[in-house]
């Protein structure tokens, strides 16, 4: 079985942040990055069906800066066989231009699995797999819990944690899938793989942008919350409690 299995890099969600002087972007001077924790779910899941099927190959791709080697290489040392870097100096705003060119590189890769995770912790935006799966005309099944994929490799089952319930998939192979915490739990490298990554194969391809239908403007920190007020203590401060919801917060 082919797996490929697009990863970002992010900035770690502990890091404090600051925005850069041209208002539109981050300062990443002391910034600590890290493989996006939703791609890493997806990473553990491409090693365990290789594992179970016996052979195969794990690819990692990822979209960034030279930087993003480093990435690359933390998913190599959990067991991946050799990775990709589409090298740019920015990542647009725009998560159709990524998927165009994550695209372009896995169309004739003959995979048999595109794995994501379902979202990325510096944008949210949860966007670039399923675009990435509409651009190559694959089914796709997105914030997947759970996945069973049959004995023949022509298709498999997957389970979506909804509000209320759970949502089984059926879908056929090729296929893109976007991994949701508790998919499975993901490995820790161990020194030796660590030694291993270094000699891993990792291709670094310059990547054609386009400038995209969208534009970051610009970055502004959230405003600073106010002080709570303490308004009593016990029953006799609900209605204080109630006039201040009412009249101050306006929230009731």
């Amino acid at each position: 079985m082919k797996i490929a299995v697009c990863i970002k890099r992010v900035p770690d969600s502990e890091t404090r942040v600051k925005i850069a002087s041209d208002g539109r972007s981050l300062d990443e001077a002391g910034v600590k990055f890290i493989l996006n924790p939703y791609d890493e779910f997806a990473v553990e899941e491409a090693l365990r069906r290789k594992e179970k099927a016996g052979a195969g190959e794990v690819v990692i791709v990822s979209l960034g800066p030279a930087a993003a080697q480093e990435t690359i290489r933390t998913a190599l040392a959990m067991g991946a066989d050799r990775g990709v870097l589409l090298q740019t100096d920015r990542i647009p705003a725009d998560g159709l231009e990524v998927a165009k060119a994550l695209a372009a590189e896995l169309k004739d890769g003959g995979y048999d699995l595109i794995l994501f995770g379902k979202m990325a912790i510096d944008d949210y935006n949860h966007q670039v797999g399923p675009m990435v799966a509409e651009l190559l005309d694959l089914p796709c099944v997105t914030a997947i819990a759970h996945l069973d994929l049959t004995g023949d490799k022509k298709g498999g089952t997957a389970e979506r944690e909804i509000e209320g319930g759970v949502e089984v998939v059926e879908f056929p192979l090729p296929a893109v899938l976007t991994a949701d915490k508790g998919l499975n739990e993901p490995r820790y490298p161990a020194l030796k793989g660590i030694m291993a990554a270094k000699k891993k194969p990792l291709d670094v391809k310059p990547a054609s942008l386009g400038a995209g239908g969208l534009e970051l403007v610009a970055m502004v920190p959230p405003p600073e919350r106010k002080g709570g007020k303490i308004v009593g203590e016990g029953p006799a401060a609900v209605p204080e409690l109630i006039r201040l919801l009412r009249e101050e917060a306006k929230v009731l």
